[in-house]
């Protein structure tokens, strides 16, 4: 094939299937990246429509039996379905937007649409179901299969190994940072896009009918008829393109200057809420960082010259948007990094060993309170500022950043053993936090047993020497009367 400009790092042959230039199109298959802009998948499926001369077709598929399956999940990826219809039907693509009704329903609808295509691109996602779902996807079809990973601004192979201080990953990305921006992926690849049409087969359309107008717009008389978990409610904003740059706009022009400062304090809501669009691939992690480029006048020339993992100086740009870049590449990429090189990622036998001794050294240390998951999953505890958080995750589908790893630490704390509150704490965080089920997620939650982060004194009960967080030592250090007055009394969602 001709050079392409989506780096070979970034593409993945699942099969041992051929290309098959004599089929009737192109089929990018969308799973992982939801968007239509910054999205090197897409980029793949266009040039080898452009090499072939042949129609492109899009298939963005909803199941409705993947793990906590629910009307928050489901609604907020229809969100962004029903904006990514419009988009390309503007830039005249064909474009499948299939909905089970029920499980079983969407069985073989990938196969049908392979049978007349020359390649079919996917998304890489380096965790939850996905990696699976592509294995046996690769193993039916009969023609080849590539998948495309736009997870990050770094590829997540751009590395042979995991990382295992996040010093040691800053320091690799400072080093290869500019080499990879350099690779960027198109801001806008369906503008004047001149491919030949095509509709999607008549066949599909009958067997596999598209998502209705109702179930599109999120209706919860639509959602209510689909066999997923109706006991998780949609939450209070939307999911899709145009929330999410919204949202990226507020946080630049009205947050990005304090965050450095102010981020850690609930009350003073100077987070992002960008990670739930991230999740979702709705929005890239090239468009936030251009955003803040062009917020900060930077070019990748500015970067700094000392490349030795240090947080503060690489960017040259206000410490501000400094810390929000370190968050952005470095922590949330170095969970990339070690769910695509660690098959256990969110295991006990995952973290290092000086956290599983620890810990495994203490567990049968006495406890001030054990609670049962049902108890703590309905914020039933003796600590306000705990439930407090555990009531944010319910309604909103998220908790603050700093008040997470509280929550984390809180589980470990009141759970019979380690393993047990790590099981736990990815439940609760799979079940009913937006931007769960993904590789930063599970950095956050291990972290709080010792990922990433290094042994502490003194010794403490249950910790050891894993580093200790407490209520009454956060309600000190925090700005919480606005969030307490939201989220602490309150009767909880789950009964």
């Amino acid at each position: 094939m001709p050079h392409s400009s989506v780096p070979e790092l970034r593409v993945r042959t699942v099969n041992e299937a051929e290309l098959r230039p004599t089929g009737k199109y192109v089929l990018y298959w969308m799973i992982a990246a939801r968007r239509t802009h910054d999205n090197y998948a897409l980029d793949r499926a266009i040039e080898h429509a452009k090499r072939l001369n042949q129609p492109l077709l899009v298939l963005e598929a909803l199941r409705v039996a993947y793990p906590f399956a629910s009307d928050r999940f489901h609604r907020f990826v229809l969100d962004g379905m029903a904006e990514n219809a419009i988009a390309f039907a503007k830039a005249g693509i064909a474009y499948h937007a299939y909905v089970e009704p029920e499980a079983g329903a969407g069985s073989g609808l990938l196969q049908a649409l392979a049978k007349d295509a020359s390649v079919v691109v996917t998304d890489d996602f380096p965790c939850f179901f996905l990696p699976r779902m592509l294995s046996a996807a690769g193993k039916k079809l009969s023609v080849r299969l590539e998948a495309v990973d736009s997870n990050g601004v770094l590829p997540i192979r751009a590395f042979d190994k995991a990382f295992f201080r996040a010093f040691d990953f800053r320091r690799a990305v400072q080093k290869s940072f500019a080499e990879h921006w350099a690779a960027r992926p198109a801001q806008a690849p369906l503008t004047r896009l001149a491919l030949p049409k095509l509709a999607f087969p008549l066949a599909i359309r009958e067997r596999w009918p598209s998502a209705s107008d109702a179930l599109l717009r999120g209706d919860a008389s639509a959602l209510a008829a689909l066999p997923i978990d109706h006991r998780v409610p949609v939450v209070s904003y939307r999911g899709g393109l145009r929330a999410a740059k919204k949202t990226l706009s507020e946080f630049i022009t009205h947050k990005l200057e304090r965050y450095d400062e102010a981020r850690n304090h609930p009350d003073e809501s100077a987070t992002s809420g960008l990670s739930p669009y991230l999740h979702f691939g709705q929005l890239s992690a090239h468009r936030i960082v251009s955003a803040i480029a062009e917020r900060e006048e930077w070019t990748v020339a500015d970067l700094g010259t000392r490349t030795r993992g240090e947080r503060n100086g690489f960017w040259k740009m206000h410490p501000s948007a400094e810390a929000f870049l370190d968050q952005l590449i470095v922590w949330r990429e170095v969970g990339l990094n070690f769910c695509s090189h660690e098959a256990d990622y969110k295991s006990f036998a995952s973290l290092p060993q000086w956290a599983q001794k620890t810990l495994t050294e203490h567990q049968s240390d006495a406890r001030p309170q054990l609670y049962t998951r049902a108890q703590l999953e309905s914020a039933r505890t003796y600590d306000p500022l705990w439930n407090a958080a555990q009531r944010e995750l319910l309604q909103e589908g998220r908790i603050h950043n700093y008040l997470r790893m509280l929550w984390g630490k809180k589980i470990l704390e009141w759970s019979k053993t380690p393993e047990h509150a790590l099981a736990t704490a990815i439940y609760l965080n799979d079940r009913y936090a937006l931007d769960g089920r993904d590789p930063n997620s599970y950095s956050g939650i291990l972290w709080c047993f010792g990922r990433y982060d290094r042994a502490w004194g003194p010794i403490r009960p249950i910790f050891g020497t894993i580093r200790y967080m407490s209520s009454d030592n956060t309600a000190k250090k925090l700005d919480l009367k606005r969030y307490l007055a939201q989220y602490g009394e309150q009767r909880t969602l789950i009964e």
